[in-house]
């Protein structure tokens, strides 16, 4: 029995920092690769936690990627069993529209490094709590979250004020990118180049600038959520 499922949309985006995490914890794991045609397991049951990673998809293009409605089903039932839940970019859109929330397209796509601020619900939260009021952390995203009515607000940004959210004491959906490595980041800028190419407010060499400033602190914040987020 794996420990943790881990939903992969598409092979760029995979676990990041979060493998050497759960390596290091003695958590194992098994990836479903949606991207390969991985069937999704039945039901929960035999898993401890769960983790949706991002993907260039929308949550509401059900009839392209039929299987965004069998995740829909598997996330609704960890939820129910309150197993731990971290979904990341469209896995913090699906868990929002599997509890209720509306998942939307934003006015513009925030793509880079942006400033993180902490709701009050934040700071107190114990992802957070010992961390800066205010981060730099990455995104790459158009669409947003409402946060579900049962969720606490935990993070916001400038441009997408709801950026994550809590359900109960470890159901997290974030909308930035707390996993990523410097090597995902290049890899994610050539992978995607035409959407960048397409977006005269993006400079790709400015995120990788970007990128060498701030990406050493962004993971050690990350070993913070993580080291409370997973199970001791």
């Amino acid at each position: 029995m794996s420990d943790f499922l881990v939903l992969q949309h598409i092979g760029c985006e995979d676990l990041g920092t979060i493998e050497q995490a759960m390596i290091h914890r003695g958590i194992s794991y098994r990836y479903v690769r949606l991207f390969d045609g991985d069937p999704l397991p039945e039901d929960i049951k035999n898993y401890s936690g769960l983790i949706i990673l991002g993907g260039p998809m929308n949550v509401y293009e059900e009839d392209v990627y039929p299987y965004l409605k069998g995740e829909d089903i598997l996330i609704k039932e960890a939820v129910k069993r309150r197993i731990p839940v971290l979904g990341i970019c469209l896995g913090g859109q699906l868990i929002a529209k599997a509890t209720g929330a509306k998942v939307n397209k934003g006015a513009k796509k925030e793509i880079g490094w942006y400033d993180l601020l902490l709701t009050p619900g934040g700071k107190a939260d114990k992802v957070f709590k010992n961390s800066p009021e205010r981060l730099t952390v990455f995104q790459w995203h158009g669409d947003t979250f409402d946060i579900p009515s049962d969720a606490t607000h935990l993070a916001g940004s400038v441009l997408f004020p709801n950026q994550a959210f809590r359900i109960g004491d470890n159901i997290y959906g974030l909308q930035f990118h707390l996993e990523v490595t410097q090597k995902m980041i290049s890899r994610w800028i050539n992978e995607y180049k035409d959407e960048l190419s397409s977006l005269d407010y993006i400079d790709p060499e400015k995120i990788i600038k970007d990128t060498d400033k701030y990406i050493k602190t962004l993971s050690q914040h990350a070993e913070l959520f993580y080291n409370r987020f997973f199970p001791s």
